[in-house]
């Protein structure tokens, strides 16, 4: 079963975050076991910040068995189609493409989306397994 980590998850881990810390390691160990993890460039650019290099922020990658996979132009279309429907619904700027692209990419890459940030891509990606 492929997983694909949201952004949180992974700095709940990284962190390590005092009330989200030991939860999302926990699920994400468990995805893990369940199967591959993967992330998109996004994620990557967001993880980005908290590592002192490339080279490390890849090897933490390659340790805990985590892929980066590329964007597609489906992928940016569907993510495109979902941002305008929410902007059209008065969504405000809150909620940027990125998370639209990201929601997206789990939908036609993944099985599954691991993410603490439920009730958006539950409404707006209706068909897209969430777990946390």
């Amino acid at each position: 079963m492929i997983t694909f980590v949201d952004t949180n998850v992974l700095l709940d881990v990284f962190l390590p975050d005092p009330k989200w810390g030991q939860g999302s390691k926990k699920i994400l160990d468990q995805a893990f076991n369940e199967g591959s993890l993967v992330i998109n460039e996004i994620i990557y650019a967001e993880l980005s910040p908290q590592f002192a290099s490339q080279n490390l922020l890849d090897n933490t990658l390659k340790v805990l068995g985590i892929r980066v996979i590329s964007l597609d132009r489906e992928t940016a279309y569907l993510a495109g189609t979902k941002w305008k429907k929410y902007r059209e619904s008065g969504g405000t700027r809150n909620r940027v493409l990125a998370d639209f692209l990201i929601g997206a990419h789990a939908k036609m890459h993944a099985e599954r989306l691991l993410t603490r940030d439920r009730g958006f891509y539950k409404k707006y990606f209706k068909n897209l397994k969430i777990i946390y």
